[in-house]
This record gives C-alpha cells, sequence and structure tokens, in this order.
C-alpha cells in the first residue's frame, strides 16, 4: 500500500521581536500524520484561520523549510536538500493557491503559463504542449481556443481557478495541494470546482490535499479529513466519521460554531488558543 502523504515529527517556529523581548511562534508543532493508500484519496485539512493549515501546506510544497521533521509523498521525501530534485518534486506535487489572480501575472497570457509547465515540468516537447494543454483544459470544462491569448483579467474567478487546475494537472501529478482554492470564488460557483476535484481523482488517478475552513465542503469531498488546531493533528480519520461523530472537543467546537435554521447560534466558549 502507498504511502500518499506521510508527516514525522514536523515543525515550524518562528521568532519575533528583538533578543530581548522575543517571541517563539509554532506554526507547526510536532505534527504526524499518515495516510495510506492504493488509490487515490482526497484529504482535508481543516481548521480556524491560523490553526496552521497553510503552514503546513507551504512545508508540503517546498515553500518553507521546516524547523524540524520530515515529510514524505508517495514515499518520496519532500522536505530535505537530500530528498527529490526540484523539477522531479514538480512533475510529482502540483500546488493550486487561494487567489486565482496571484497565481498568473496580469502582463503575460494564461496559455503562456500552461505550456511552460508543459515544457518545463512535463518535459514535452513542442508538438505534444498544445495536446496537453488542449487535454487538461478540456478535463476542466475549458476550450483551448477560449483561452490562448487572454490576459487573466479577461476571465472570471472561476475560470481563471479551473485554468490553475488545468496548469496544475498538465504534469500529471500524483498529489495536488490546493490551498483554499475556493474561498475567492463566487458561492454559485464553489461546487463546480469541488466536484471537478472528484472527477479528476478518478481520471487522473491524482490525489488531493483540500485545505479549507469550510466543513461542509470538506464533509462533501473527503475520503479523509484531518482537523488542525494551535499547529497540531488533533483529530483523523475517515471524512464522515470526523464529522458526524467528532472525538475531540476541538472538533465538536467547529461544528457547533456553524450556524443552523433549526436553532439559535450560541457558540459554546472553551479554552482553546488560536495558533498562527
Amino acid at each position: 500500500m502507498t504511502t500518499v502523504l506521510r508527516t514525522e515529527g514536523l515543525r515550524k517556529v518562528y521568532k519575533l521581536g528583538s533578543l530581548t523581548r522575543q517571541v517563539t511562534i509554532k506554526a507547526l508543532d510536532d505534527v504526524n500524520l499518515e495516510i495510506k493508500s492504493d488509490e487515490p484519496v482526497i484529504v482535508s485539512l481543516v481548521g480556524e484561520s491560523g490553526s496552521g493549515k497553510t503552514t503546513l501546506a507551504k512545508t508540503i510544497l517546498r515553500l518553507i523549510e521546516p524547523t524540524a521533521g520530515q515529510a514524505w509523498v508517495n514515499d518520496q521525501l519532500v522536505t530535505s536538500r537530500h530528498g527529490i530534485d526540484r523539477i522531479e518534486y514538480m512533475k510529482m506535487v502540483q500546488p493550486i493557491f487561494q487567489n486565482p489572480f496571484e497565481s498568473f501575472s496580469r502582463y503575460r497570457t494564461v496559455d503562456t503559463y500552461l505550456h511552460e509547465t508543459a515544457s518545463k515540468v512535463a518535459g514535452l516537447r513542442a508538438s505534444e504542449s498544445r495536446q496537453a494543454v488542449e487535454e487538461a483544459l478540456a478535463s476542466v470544462g475549458l476550450e483551448y481556443d477560449d483561452v490562448v491569448g487572454k490576459y487573466p483579467n479577461q476571465f472570471s474567478g472561476g475560470e481563471l481557478q479551473r485554468a490553475s487546475v488545468a496548469r496544475a494537472l498538465i504534469p500529471r501529478p500524483q498529489l495536488i495541494v490546493a490551498d483554499e482554492p475556493v474561498s475567492m470564488i463566487d458561492a454559485s460557483r464553489r461546487m463546480i470546482v469541488i466536484n471537478l476535484f472528484r472527477a479528476l481523482r478518478e481520471q487522473y488517478h491524482t490525489s488531493f490535499l483540500y485545505i479549507t475552513h469550510d466543513l461542509a465542503t470538506a464533509y462533501y469531498i473527503s475520503d479523509y479529513i484531518a482537523v488542525m488546531n494551535k499547529g497540531k493533528i488533533v483529530e483523523f480519520g475517515p471524512g464522515r466519521e470526523i464529522l458526524s461523530t467528532p472525538q475531540h472537543d476541538y472538533t465538536k467546537l467547529l461544528l457547533d460554531s456553524i450556524p443552523s435554521l433549526t436553532h439559535k447560534w450560541d457558540r459554546p466558549s472553551a479554552d482553546f488558543e488560536i495558533g498562527v
């Protein structure tokens, strides 16, 4: 059985202030997580803002170095200089960021990014690049002729996010790390992207790490859910089980904080601190 994602003793510590008045912030505090599966899975990482979700995502994406600990994707070490090299890593792991308008420069057409990913990351020849880009765009419901030559401001947020997904698919990665990918999209179009992830899991045989504070979409999309608080994984298990019968008090608090039409929203007080 393949280890889709594994972290061991992962820590990230920030020190702020001067030497005399220094504050230590544990963004990741001994994160241990292991997901094994012979089939592609969608794992949701949920928690309040500041719980450490994005820091964990950036660590797995090699955007920041951990203070301690290691992470593996499909049994390949990804958080060490002695691990897999950059290009091979990018073939294996691809990101989708929160704001699609920040993923593309307004001075370059969107298709130039797609073709660069095809040539520089996937290693395709020019004759193969267009076909790969066309296939990736088609898989997210976009036509090549409707994308080529256009700049980011010529797309809606939902369309541009789908182009981001297409770009991530071109190298046929084993894992896509999607950090709050629908929070900047109109509510009426969020489920288009969410359902797209489910379809692509099967079509491309790709696993997803879906970072979100939205428990409803996490419940809908997830094979597994990991709940974070104060830089720690406080609960992990099958998605429906975690949110239907939570065991940890923090998970229960998150669920109780969701407004309902059937009862008054009265968020309970609890002794939880928010991390970074």
